[in-house]
């Protein structure tokens, strides 16, 4: 029984309900940094050392304003004009200086965040592959964690920056006049809450935008592939599932649209008033003159309406970045949701390392259940020993469990009763690295990546030289096509090999596991959508990979199993029946019974039914 195939979506861990607080997931993304946390303190210093240059212009046009233009001093005035110049320059410098530093670090962290996720997913039991779609994967590396490139690129620099220019800034208005500045001040709070709120509603929308976005990410990646394209083209769907994208596309201009637009009126409002403030700093000026108040300078009112004025941008640039912070908020959930996916199958804290594995495989009282809860198991009580080696072959009706059976070996799953043991040791006990050298999988779906041939079979062994890969092609009987090819070893494969014939690939597929030399061979169901020609010089090309190797062989296809050691019927999960050929033969049971309906014309793997004994 396999497990049954259904959209997957990340759910919050049991053992901790709901989603992570803000300040925990703020304290989470700050960790992020931490490695990188000189190169922060260097981008901190030319941040305060900008913000200190800046607010010193107004004090220079006070000056000018105030003493040098009056009095015509020339001399001051020219001195005062290259201050005022030479800030500028100095702020160019270390604003190219902080933006270098600031988006490298950036970038590093989104690195360590891509390769983090990636790693995970490495890491993941192929259960969760089986439920989980595979443009959801792509959404969240690529999507996801794309979004949040312009908040870890220039989020943490433009905090430090436009909070040190707000504070420098506020400190010299003061300095200038602490009247006019708390005039200025007046709406502050207003203008936190208001950025409060925008940053709320965009948090909430951009958790749908990225939860479509990777939903649309799923069609495409489905239904764009060979395999889509083919079946969408006979099934003369094409059309719909046009339409179908086009349904989703529209579902995300609208989440777009909305998210373009949250709280824009709101922010403009604040814009509007922090824009008009220079003209509320004249009027009050104006009505304290008229008052008969204090008498403030021409060019102290300059100087600080100035000051007003460079107050705005950095204020309003730090009210966005709160609501940036809040939007991104969500999409750093959602990839923090793959990093805390518990990881099932996992190397023990000391794992045990075999130099030179002899291959013996021996099933110990081994149950398993797909069903995490406990349900109903899809083996049970096995007990099977193979001796370094020797040939086993399972065979039984569809669903009873042979799969599974050599899923088990190289730890695709890991048992939830009983042991498996390679040469004595339990596989959970093993190094990744041993058991992954020790066994070999041929499967019925062949799996090439869009690369060419030579880099197919290399991807077994990456030091093999050209001379080793040709030894195990010809091993293969795939060498003499593959030179009949125009670039021969360098020929691209296609997207999952569709430039190959079923058997060329299973071929290539051979080929490669020759080249990687286990010492132990699963071979689930390699030759079973073949026709018989193909099947014949596919069987020879796993003859020559079979000797001297431990083998499991999983077959529908009697014919292939004729000459194994040991051959095992499983029914429901349980092995019913166990022999050789000739033994089961004359026990007339269920592997006899199947014996005469394979070599019936015609039959189908569906005939292939539990048969009472």
């Amino acid at each position: 029984m396999k497990p049954e195939e259904s959209t997957w979506s990340p759910q919050p861990r049991t053992d901790r309900p709901g989603q992570p607080e803000p300040p925990a997931q703020l304290r989470r993304i700050f960790g992020l940094f931490r490695p990188y946390r000189g190169r922060l303190a260097i981008v901190g210093l030319l941040v305060g050392a900008s913000s200190l240059v800046s607010v010193a212009s107004p004090f220079l046009l006070r000056e000018i304003l105030d003493t040098a233009i009056p009095q015509g001093r020339t001399g001051l005035l020219s001195l005062l004009a290259l201050g005022m110049i030479a800030t500028s320059v100095v702020n160019g410098v270390f604003g190219v200086l902080q933006t270098l530093i600031s988006t490298t670090v950036g970038q590093r962290v989104m690195h360590d965040l891509r390769t983090g996720v990636y790693a995970q997913l490495q890491r993941m039991p192929l259960a969760f592959f089986t439920r989980t779609r595979t443009g959801e994967v792509q959404s969240r590396i690529a999507n996801d964690i794309g979004g949040m490139q312009a908040t870890v690129t220039s989020t943490a620099t433009s905090l430090v920056s436009n909070l040190t220019a707000v504070v420098a800034t506020v400190v010299a208005m003061v300095a200038l006049d602490w009247r006019l500045t708390a005039v200025s001040l007046l709406l502050l709070p207003l203008f936190v809450w208001i950025s409060r709120l925008v940053g709320q509603e965009r948090k909430k929308i951009t958790t749908d935008r990225q939860r479509q976005m990777a939903t649309m990410a799923a069609t495409v990646t489905e239904s764009l592939s060979v395999s889509g394209i083919l079946l969408g083209r006979t099934m003369g769907r094409a059309d719909s599932l046009t339409k179908s994208f086009a349904d989703e596309s529209e579902r995300l201009v609208d989440l777009e649209v909305r998210a373009n637009l949250a709280g824009r009126w709101r922010m403009s409002t604040i814009g509007i008033v922090m824009a008009a403030m220079p003209a509320v700093i004249y009027w009050a000026a104006g009505i304290a003159l008229g008052a008969g108040g204090t008498v403030v300078s021409i060019g102290t009112l300059v100087a600080f309406v100035s000051l007003q004025q460079g107050l705005f941008r950095p204020a309003v640039s730090l009210l966005a970045t709160g609501v940036q912070i809040q939007t991104s908020l969500a999409l750093f959930q959602r990839i923090f949701e793959y990093l805390d996916l518990p990881v099932d199958i996992t190397e023990t804290e000391h794992p045990v390392g075999i130099e030179k594995v002899r291959g013996e495989v021996r099933f110990d009282g081994v149950d398993f259940s797909y069903d995490e809860k406990g349900g109903q198991s899809t083996l049970k009580g096995i007990e099977l020993t193979v001796p370094a080696g020797g040939s086993l072959a399972v065979v039984g009706p569809t669903g009873s469990g042979k799969s599974t059976l050599s899923y088990l070996v190289p730890r695709l799953y890991d048992v939830t009763g009983g042991r498996v043991l390679l040469d004595g040791v339990d596989v959970r006990d093993l190094a990744f690295d041993t058991l992954s050298r020790a066994v070999g999988v041929v499967s019925q779906e062949t799996y090439l990546f869009h690369a060419s041939v030579a880099e197919n079979l290399r991807f077994a062994r990456p030091e093999a030289t050209d001379e080793e890969i040709q030894k195990a092609a010809r091993a293969a009987q795939i060498h003499d096509h593959i030179t009949s090819l125009p670039d021969g070893y360098d020929t691209l494969v296609g997207e999952r090999g569709y430039r190959f014939s079923g058997g060329e690939k299973q071929r290539l597929a051979i080929a490669r596991t020759i080249l990687r030399d286990p010492p132990v061979l699963i071979l689930d169901e390699a030759t079973s959508a073949l026709d018989t020609r193909t099947e014949h010089a596919v069987q020879e090309a796993i003859d020559a990979l079979s000797r001297g190797r431990t083998t499991i062989t999983i077959a529908h296809r009697l014919s292939t199993v004729r000459d194994a050691d040991q051959i095992v019927v499983l029914d429901a999960g349980r092995v019913v029946e166990q022999g050789t050929h000739d033994e089961l033969l004359q026990q007339d049971g269920r592997y006899a019974a199947l014996v005469r309906r394979d070599s019936l014309p015609g039959h189908t793997d569906e005939e292939l039914a539990p048969v009472a004994p």
